[in-house]
């Protein structure tokens, strides 16, 4: 790519983003990773290396650029194109429910449609003035829970990852949203190490790709931790032993959400008696399932039994 000649070429942020929008697409990338499409990639990383708001007015879009402007986009466009690098990665930035996170390679980049859920307060499927202690498992970035500390602003939320690096990520945004009183973080496997207590919501995103679909997936997702991603032979090594446990960390009136993404076929199979309440979302995303502290302890023995 010769940043220089077609830099002389182009001229606003349209321009940009439009020569951007046809080399991705034309490259064949993979946008899996918190952008729908080309155009919505595009712009996000023009606005992101032009320290421009991402809801920036449109009308900005036909300003001019000065040359150095647009060698840094088209670097980055490069690297994306080159070695089709998430854009999260490549800004050290990613957005989930309305909010900016710190992102690298340490964590996966926040993209769960448990965001929906969080900014409507879980509701309908729990009181939010009678939720006091959140338990986000596997928090990688910490995303789910900082996104829980913002909308559950009366609760104390705690967030456990088995990573250290990790939790050194999910430190950082912390840090940057002011939640150091509000949110714990602890290194666990899981429930190991978490305070026996109950909680009013515990919510999981956690690995659930099986070793053969992680062979299959785009180089894209070979930028992530492979143990934020992969469970086992069937994807369902992390989401058995919560099912297990969770009820003794479970408020009565508690809630389990956690998503397996496109695993749900094999833990349906697996637990066909099992009455979880598949989430319906309207910005997309599924393979999300919702127990309440009483049917976990209903089907404790099916559990138990794998």
């Amino acid at each position: 790519m010769n940043i220089r000649a077609i830099a002389s070429e182009l001229h606003t942020i349209r321009d940009l983003v439009r020569w951007g929008v046809s080399q991705f697409n034309r490259a064949g990338l993979c946008f899996a990773h918190g952008m729908p499409d080309a155009l919505d990639e595009a712009v996000y990383l023009c606005l992101a290396t032009l320290h421009l708001p991402p809801d920036l007015d449109d009308d900005y879009f036909d300003c001019r650029l000065t040359h150095e402007e647009k060698r840094q986009v088209l670097e980055n466009y490069k690297i994306r194109l080159s070695k089709r690098k998430p854009a999260a990665y490549i800004t050290r930035e990613a957005w989930f429910a309305g909010l900016s996170f710190y992102v690298d390679e340490r964590v996966l980049i926040p993209r769960s449609p448990i965001a929906e859920l969080v900014q409507q307060q879980f509701s309908p499927w729990i009181n939010a003035d009678k939720v006091e202690h959140i338990l986000d498992l596997c928090t990688g970035s910490g995303c789910i829970a900082i996104a829980c500390a913002h909308a559950f602003e009366q609760a104390a939320v705690v967030a456990s990852d088995v990573s250290a690096d990790a939790l050194d990520v999910a430190a950082v945004n912390r840090a940057n949203h002011g939640l150091e009183h509000r949110l714990q973080l602890i290194e666990s496997d899981l429930f190991e190490d978490i305070p026996q207590q109950p909680f009013d919501i515990i919510v999981s995103n956690p690995p659930y790709v099986s070793e053969q679909e992680m062979n299959e997936l785009d180089r894209e997702f070979s930028y992530e931790p492979g143990k934020g991603l992969v469970a086992g032979k069937t994807g369902m090594d992390i989401v058995i032993p919560i099912l297990q446990q969770a009820a003794g960390y479970l408020a009565g009136h508690g809630i389990l959400v956690v998503e397996v993404g496109y695993s749900m076929p094999a833990l349906v199979e697996m637990l066909p008696e099992v009455p979880f309440t598949w989430l319906e979302f309207a910005h997309g995303g599924e393979g999300v399932f919702l127990l309440t502290a009483e049917q976990l302890h209903a089907c404790q023995q099916m559990f138990d039994a794998l």
